[in-house]
């Protein structure tokens, strides 16, 4: 029984690091994104909110590159499109 305690708590610790990695990574992304388009449509917001960590790290990347907020549009839109 204790190993069963043991391992719930190991889960437990390892979701809520997961959630904090990827809070860390939307307050980030969110900073870049509103620094450099201003404010953003709740839509576009509520779709970066949605992105995995992965995503949220490559959108990090990747905005470096966008000119205009529809720029950032299309990636959200069509994951896998934008350019490496």
């Amino acid at each position: 029984m204790t190993a069963y305690i043991e391992e719930g708590k190991q889960e437990g610790l390892q979701e809520g690091l997961q959630e904090g990695l990827k809070q860390e990574a939307l307050k980030l992304t969110m900073r870049l994104l509103r620094r450099r388009f201003g404010e953003l449509e709740a839509r576009i917001v509520a779709k970066v909110q949605a992105l995995s960590t992965e995503r949220l790290e490559e959108l990090t990347e990747d905005l470096l590159d966008f000119d205009e907020v529809e720029d950032l549009d299309a990636w959200l839109e069509y994951p896998g499109l934008e350019n490496d």
